[in-house]
């Protein structure tokens, strides 16, 4: 079982890298089809599914930026379980300004 201490650096590292990941696109790429090549960003916005044309030239970015949101959602998912067991430890996480 880890200590308080390593429990709140481990938290402190993951909410930088949180921080650092919050350049990102939520949503998949999808190709139009076979004679083009053309692509889309598909995402579920409110419960409905909306699609939006990606620009050839700027198809390297927005695979970067999905792949960041991919990481954040793991990062956030660690940090859920850090702060579940520093609140079974007793730690008010109020007194670090986060809540």
């Amino acid at each position: 079982m880890a200590t308080l201490f390593e429990l709140m650096q481990k938290r402190d590292r993951l909410v930088r890298q949180v921080g650092d990941h919050l350049d990102f696109l939520a949503g998949s790429i999808s190709s139009k089809g076979l004679r083009w090549e053309a692509y889309n960003l598909t995402a579920k916005v409110d419960g409905v599914t909306k699609t939006r044309h990606i620009p050839k030239d700027m198809l390297p970015l927005v695979r970067r930026l999905t792949l960041r949101h991919k990481k954040l959602k793991a990062l956030l998912k660690d940090l859920d379980e850090v702060n579940w067991k520093l609140t079974r430890q007793g730690e008010a996480l109020r007194y670090y300004g986060t809540v």
